[in-house]
């Protein structure tokens, strides 16, 4: 802001890569989770349960909530979040890290 003032918001850029090493335990766990929400109504019930079946990285997006990466951060409330997930099928665990590679290269030079 350019009258000295500063935000009270912050936005927080978070980028995790997961490795999947049992794809039916995350699948089994993010079953429980959709039919322990009572708030589904059994329509969307069935279609998340059909989702997660099918792709791991939808699997993975029902279990992880910004919310809880950030809930206990004192002095702070979540005002919005969103997320998705997708499978990556060129990522290289062996490459070298690049933050170019991961559109952060303004937040690498300070710029972001």
């Amino acid at each position: 802001m350019s009258n000295g003032e500063t935000s009270r918001f912050v936005r927080l850029h978070v980028e995790l890569i997961m490795e999947v090493t049992d794809a039916a335990q995350l699948t089994g766990a993010a079953l429980d989770h959709i039919n322990g929400d009572p708030s589904l109504p059994d329509e969307e019930r069935r279609q998340s349960q059909e989702t997660v079946k099918e792709d791991p990285a939808e699997a993975l997006a029902h279990l992880i909530d910004p919310f809880d990466l950030v809930s206990s951060v004192p002095g702070t409330e979540l005002a919005q979040a969103s997320w998705s997930s997708e499978e990556l099928t060129d990522y290289d665990p062996d490459a070298e890290w690049n933050a170019a590679e991961w559109d952060l290269a303004d937040d690498a030079d300070g710029e972001g």
